[in-house]
C-alpha cells in the first residue's frame, strides 16, 4: 500500500550557482531536455520520445546532456519534470480499475452528471463513458447531512465486507465520496482508512483530500480521475526515481503541476489530478516570466507540438488559474457551451485552451470529401512519413517538410532525418482524393491548422471579454514557431515573439519555476464576519508552511460569485490583517471582474463566498535571462530554397545569430536546433536584446 504519512516537501536547492538544473519535458514525439550550469552553461538536447514507458527517455537525455555538458549525474542539484503520464491514462483510457465508493442512493452521480453537451445540436454525441463502471460503483448505509450530522455513520462491519468484495474484484484504485463529506472530512476519512488497511496495495483516494467543495458530481468525478491515473502515476515517479538514481542522479524529483508550480514527486504521487497539464503549465510558466521581463501587459501563449496546440493568457504578469477544467474531451476547455464533453476536474489549473493540431496531425479527407487536419496523431512511433520510421499516412510535418518551410535533410541538430520523397508520397494518397496537386493539398492543409488554432486562442481571449489584438504572442514548441505568424494575421494580432530554445521551452520553464501549493476550505459562514475568516485562513497557513516551510511567500484568494450562481471567481485578498477595508476593496474586485468577463455586474449584497484558498509558493532564484542564451551557433551559413506561400518562393534561410535589430522582409526562414521560424511574406523580422525573434505585422 501507498505511504500515505504526508512530509514536509523536499525542494530543490534554490541556489543556481550550487550545481547543475536540469529541466526534462515529455511530448507526444520529442523529450525535450535543457541543463543549466553553475556558471550559466544552457545545453539543450531533443530526443524521441519512448512510448509506452517515456521515463527510459528521460533517463536517456538526461545522462545525454550531461555527458554533452561534461558534467558528473550526482552534480545535478535539481531534478525538474514535465509529464504527460496522468493525460496519457485518461486519453488511451489506461488507467487502473477504479471503484467508487459513495452513500446509499448516490452510486449514479458520474452517470447523470450535468445537463451540457459540447455540441449542441450533434445527435450523434455520446457522453463520455464514466472511469468506474456501474458494476464497480458501491454505496454505503450512511449520511452526513448538510449541517455535518452523521445520520447514521458508516457501519465498520459493511465497511470491511465490502473491501473484501472489491479485492475479490480485482479493483486496483478507490475513490471515496461521500455526500457533504466536504462538510465532515473526518468521516471520509475514516472510511478511506479502513479500505487502506483491508486493501494493502489499493490506491485509495479520499475527495476530501483532493476537493474538499460543494457540488457532488464534480468532486466525485476528481477523486475518480485521481484514482484512475493514481497507480500509473505512482509507477512512473518510481521508476523514474529508480532509473535516475542507477545513473547516479541523486537530486530530489520536482513535478510541474497544472497550476504552473513545482511540487516534489512524493506529493505528487498522493495527489496525481494535480499533474494533469503538467507539460503545458511549464511552457506557461516561462512565457510568464518573459512577460515580466519585457514588461508586456498582455500575452498569447502559444505553444505547438506534436500533437496538440495549446493556448493561455496572460495578463498583467499572471496567467489565469482555473478551479474547474475538463480532461479527455479533445479540446480541454470548461467554459460555456464547450464544456461536458470530458470528465470534470477541481483543482488549480492553468487557463489552456488545447486543440488536437500538432506537427503529428494526420491529414485525411472525410466522406464529404473535406480536408481535417487531425486529432489523430502519428506519434513518435512511427510517426510522420518523412521521418522514415514506417509511417506511412500523411502528416503537418510532412506538408511543411514539401512546402519547403522545414529542412529537407534533418530536425532536432541532426538527430533525426527527413526524407522528402517519403513526405511527397504519403501527401499523393490525399491528394488524389481530393483531385488535386500535392503542393495544393499541403498549403491547404496549412491553412486547415491554422484554422483550427485560432479556436484555441479564441477559448482564453475573446471568450473571456478580452480582445486578442491587445495582446502580444509568444510561440514556442517544436511546431509553434512554424504557424504563429499566419495564426497572429488571422487573429490581428500584430507581434510575434519566438524566444530562444523555442522547442525546448516547456523544458525551459520547469528551471525557472516557482514551487508552489494550494489550500483549499469550503466556507460557509457570511461573508463579512471577520473572525471566522482569520480563523479560516490561519488553518490554510499553517497547512502550507508545515509543507514549504516559513519563507514561502503567501496569497489569500476567495472564491466568490452572486447568490443563485453555479460558478465563482477567484479573486485576490489584499495582504495585511482581515478588516472591512480588505474585504470591500476584494467585492469591489469581483464587480469589476464580473462586469470584464461577462458584461454586468450586480451589488455587494448579492456577493456571496463560496470557497478560501491559499496558495503558498518558494520563488525561484534563476533569472530567465540566464537561460536565454541560444546555443553556440553552427558553422551553417545562410542560404535559399523553395517556399511555396500563395506561389512558389526563392526564400533565404537563416540562423537566429544572423538576424539584426534591422527588420528584414518576408518570406524568411529562421532555423534553430530545436524549432523553425517561418516569417510569411507581408511580415517583417528582426532579433532583440533578449534573442527573441520578433515578427511584426503591419496595421493593414
Amino acid at each position: 500500500m501507498l505511504d500515505r504519512a504526508k512530509e514536509t516537501a523536499v525542494l530543490p536547492s534554490s541556489d543556481p550557482r550550487s550545481g547543475w538544473r536540469v529541466g526534462a519535458d515529455i511530448g507526444g514525439t520529442f523529450t525535450d531536455v535543457i541543463a543549466l550550469g553553475p556558471a550559466g552553461q544552457v545545453v539543450p538536447m531533443k530526443v524521441l520520445s519512448t512510448p509506452p514507458d517515456f521515463g527510459t527517455g528521460v533517463v536517456t537525455a538526461t545522462t545525454g546532456v550531461l555527458a554533452e555538458a561534461g558534467a558528473a549525474p550526482d552534480a545535478v542539484t535539481a531534478m525538474l519534470h514535465g509529464t504527460t503520464v496522468a493525460t496519457n491514462a485518461i486519453l488511451e483510457a489506461a488507467g487502473a480499475r477504479t471503484a467508487v465508493v459513495t452513500t446509499l442512493g448516490f452510486r449514479d452521480v458520474l452517470e447523470l452528471g450535468r445537463l451540457r453537451r459540447p455540441v449542441l445540436y450533434d445527435l450523434s454525441w455520446v457522453k463520455p463513458v464514466p472511469l468506474a463502471a456501474r458494476r464497480d460503483r458501491h454505496e454505503l448505509a450512511q449520511r452526513i447531512t448538510a449541517d455535518g450530522r452523521l445520520d447514521p455513520a458508516a457501519d465498520e462491519a459493511e465497511v470491511r465486507a465490502l473491501a473484501s468484495r472489491l479485492r475479490a474484484d480485482g479493483i486496483e484504485a478507490v475513490a471515496v465520496c461521500l455526500l457533504n463529506s466536504y462538510v465532515r472530512p473526518d468521516e471520509e476519512r475514516r472510511v478511506a482508512e479502513s479500505l487502506r488497511a483491508e486493501l494493502p496495495g489499493v490506491y485509495v483516494t479520499a475527495s476530501v483530500d483532493i476537493s474538499p467543495q460543494p457540488h457532488e458530481f464534480e468532486r466525485t468525478s476528481t477523486a475518480a480521475v485521481n484514482a484512475y491515473v493514481g497507480p500509473a502515476v505512482h509507477g512512473y515517479l518510481t521508476r523514474l526515481e529508480a532509473g535516475l538514481r542507477a545513473e547516479g542522479v541523486h537530486a530530489p524529483l520536482m513535478v510541474m503541476q497544472s497550476s504552473g508550480g513545482l511540487l516534489d514527486a512524493e506529493s505528487v504521487s498522493h495527489r496525481p489530478v494535480q499533474i494533469i497539464e503538467s507539460g503545458p503549465a511549464a511552457g506557461v510558466t516561462a512565457v510568464r516570466r518573459l512577460a515580466h521581463l519585457l514588461g508586456l501587459p498582455s500575452v498569447v501563449a502559444f505553444d505547438m507540438g506534436g500533437t496538440t496546440a495549446k493556448a493561455s493568457l496572460i495578463e498583467h504578469g499572471e496567467p489565469f488559474v482555473s478551479a474547474d477544467y475538463e480532461v479527455g474531451g479533445g479540446m480541454n476547455v470548461a467554459r460555456g457551451l464547450g464544456s461536458g464533453a470530458g470528465y470534470p476536474v477541481r483543482t488549480p489549473s492553468i487557463d489552456i485552451a488545447e486543440v488536437g493540431s500538432g506537427g503529428g496531425s494526420v491529414i485525411a479527407v472525410d466522406e464529404a470529401g473535406a480536408l481535417h487536419v487531425g486529432p489523430a496523431s502519428a506519434g513518435s512511433r512511427p510517426g510522420p512519413a518523412c521521418y522514415g520510421n514506417g509511417g506511412e499516412l500523411p502528416t503537418l510535418t510532412d506538408a511543411n517538410v514539401s512546402l519547403g518551410y522545414l529542412s529537407p535533410d534533418a530536425l532536432a541538430g541532426g538527430r533525426v532525418a527527413v526524407h522528402p520523397d517519403l513526405a511527397a508520397k504519403a501527401l499523393t494518397t490525399v491528394a488524389e482524393q481530393l483531385k488535386r496537386e500535392p503542393l495544393d493539398t499541403a498549403r491547404g492543409a496549412y491553412e486547415v491548422a491554422v484554422s483550427n488554432m485560432t479556436t484555441a486562442v479564441k477559448a482564453v481571449t475573446s471568450e473571456r471579454g478580452r480582445d486578442p489584438r491587445d495582446a502580444t504572442m509568444v510561440a514556442f514548441g517544436g511546431a509553434g514557431p512554424l504557424y504563429a505568424a499566419e495564426l497572429a494575421r488571422e487573429l490581428g494580432i500584430a507581434t510575434v515573439l519566438v524566444p530562444a530554445h523555442p522547442g525546448l521551452f516547456s523544458s525551459l520553464g520547469l528551471l525557472v519555476a516557482d514551487t508552489e501549493l494550494h489550500e483549499i476550505a469550503p466556507y460557509r459562514e457570511e461573508l463579512a464576519d471577520i473572525d471566522a475568516l482569520a480563523t479560516e485562513f490561519a488553518a490554510l497557513t499553517a497547512k502550507v508552511t508545515a509543507e514549504l516551510g516559513e519563507n514561502a511567500v503567501l496569497e489569500r484568494l476567495l472564491d466568490l460569485r452572486y447568490r443563485g450562481q453555479r460558478f465563482e471567481l477567484r479573486i485576490r485578498l489584499d495582504d495585511g490583517d482581515l478588516t472591512e477595508d480588505l474585504l470591500a476593496a476584494a467585492r469591489a474586485r469581483f464587480h469589476a471582474e464580473h462586469q470584464r468577463t461577462y458584461g454586468r455586474a450586480g451589488g455587494d449584497d448579492l456577493v456571496e463566498l463560496v470557497n478560501l484558498r491559499v496558495r503558498g509558493v518558494v520563488p525561484s532564484t534563476v533569472p530567465l535571462e540566464d537561460v536565454l542564451r541560444p546555443a553556440p551557433d553552427d558553422d551553417r551559413t545562410p542560404s535559399t530554397r523553395e517556399c511555396r506561400f500563395a506561389a512558389m518562393t526563392r526564400t533565404p534561410v537563416l540562423r537566429r545569430a544572423d538576424l539584426g535589430a534591422e527588420p528584414v522582409e518576408g518570406p524568411v526562414i529562421v532555423e534553430d536546433m530545436d524549432a523553425t521560424t517561418l516569417v510569411p511574406p507581408g511580415a517583417r523580422v528582426h532579433r532583440d536584446q533578449f534573442c527573441n525573434i520578433v515578427i511584426t505585422w503591419s496595421a493593414a
